[in-house]
């Protein structure tokens, strides 16, 4: 019998993975909230992703700005460590938002161009609360 947490957590997993557009990705990212911040071996062992998945997921993911990373100082010989961190989720909404107005957008004015006498450019916004209206 699976538990529910589990289910929350592959529901949860399964909307970041249509936001993100991948499964590494949102795997990394659920971690890192749920986690608040770890670094490229705990993501390894608590995502179950192979290593490279994880360190070329996280090198995009800095590239995208959906995490950010601070650098940890090390008193061993080597390279020093990085504590990652993933975006407030809200800052991720608002771009996901974003993303779906400008992509609606675009359809909504599909039919219609400037040359039409009945053009009316369609403006479609998300708002985040219904007092923002």
């Amino acid at each position: 019998m699976r538990k529910a947490g589990s289910i929350k957590d592959k529901n949860l997993e399964k909307t970041v993975r249509e936001i993100l557009k991948g499964r590494a990705k949102s795997r990394i990212y659920v971690y890192l909230i749920r986690k608040n911040g770890a670094r490229t071996e705990q993501i390894i062992k608590g995502t179950h992703l192979h290593p490279s998945t994880v360190r070329e997921t996280l090198s995009k993911m800095h590239e995208q700005k959906l995490i950010y990373r601070e650098k940890l100082k090390n008193d061993n010989i080597g390279k020093n460590p990085y504590l990652y961190h993933a975006i407030p989720p809200i800052k991720l909404l608002k771009r996901y938002a974003n993303e779906m107005e400008d992509r609606l957008n675009k359809l909504a004015n599909l039919t219609f161009t400037k040359d039409d006498r009945n053009y009316r450019p369609v403006r479609i916004k998300i708002y985040e609360g219904v007092d923002d209206i």
